[in-house]
């Protein structure tokens, strides 16, 4: 049984693009990292259809705000390498959650190096520099809302108010770190403070080309149906406002039914295998042994 839940995390690596071992989280022994195993973070963040989902739907908010999308446009490989993008932005959001505290550290150091790197001139002659404290927190915005919106319709165990508003709130804590200036700590006011940027927003030709390419997302034909599925549900957990914007209708509710049916169909083997075997598993495995660095399941 093991063996074939290592399996399952070895192919959900694949289709990921992640590079980096889950054993990289066993050390050091103890350490609760940044949030703590019992923050709403590590229970939101270790679901991974949830954050597959919320992911897509993050990018394709952020692709609506050119100066944005320019910084990403302009300095990475993501037109010629969209998967290895996303896994780095995977792990990133891996090691700053459920990493050590010298790991999240130097995860944000490294970002926030590259950032103070990163500035030019949007496709509206409007100049942006990365490391803006007012992008930097439309970005932690689009990523926390979309995160929660696909936890609410895909993750389990459900997160009551209350519980919604601790992961805003520790997810305050991360993007104040990242440079994001003060940014709301519960859900209405992070839905309220994304409404404030709709000024700035626009579906242009990069917006639409980045539309295409998560459509058609690349990965190995085996995951294909998968992330098509991935894809359609990351359209349904889009806010009402954001679909005007992108000139497409609502998706369809017969639709999103479907989607959301085969994806938790999907999804159940996926996350049994997760449980044990995915980042979440081992770094709580860290914190509850100080001097047993071997992971249960890997012994």
């Amino acid at each position: 049984m093991n063996f074939v839940k290592q399996q399952i995390a070895q192919r959900v690596r694949d289709m990921t693009h992640t590079r980096q071992r889950p054993e990289v989280f066993l050390q050091p022994a103890g350490d609760p990292g940044l949030l703590g195993p019992h923050s709403s973070a590590w229970q939101v963040h270790a679901h991974f259809m949830a954050m597959m989902v919320g992911g897509i739907a993050s990018l394709i908010l952020q692709a609506l705000h050119p100066r944005a999308l320019a910084g990403v446009w302009d300095h990475s490989s993501f037109r010629n390498d969209l998967g290895a993008r996303l896994g780095r932005t995977a792990f990133f959001i891996a090691s700053t959650t459920y990493g050590g505290r010298a790991m999240a550290e130097q995860a944000m150091e490294r970002v926030q190096r590259i950032h103070r790197q990163v500035n030019g001139v949007d496709a509206q002659g409007q100049a942006y520099r990365a490391d803006d404290p007012h992008l930097l927190a439309w970005v932690h915005l689009a990523e926390c809302t979309s995160f929660m919106r696909a936890y609410d319709t895909h993750g389990r165990p459900a997160l009551d108010a209350h519980g919604q508003d601790r992961y805003f709130a520790d997810m305050a804590l991360l993007g104040s770190a990242m440079g994001t200036g003060q940014v709301p700590a519960n859900r209405a006011a992070c839905e309220r403070a994304l409404l404030n940027y709709l000024p700035e927003l626009r579906c242009d030709e990069r917006t639409r080309y980045v539309l295409k390419r998560l459509d058609d997302y690349p990965t190995e034909p085996l995951y294909r149906p998968l992330m098509k599925l991935v894809v359609r549900a990351a359209h349904h957990s889009l806010p009402a406002w954001v679909h005007p914007l992108l000139q497409q209708p609502k998706p369809s509710w017969a639709e999103g039914l479907w989607v959301r049916h085969a994806l938790s169909q999907v999804s159940a083997p996926i996350q049994w295998a997760l449980n044990d075997q995915g980042v979440a598993a081992f770094a709580r495995h860290r914190v509850r042994q100080a001097g047993d660095l071997g992971h249960p399941e890997t012994r």
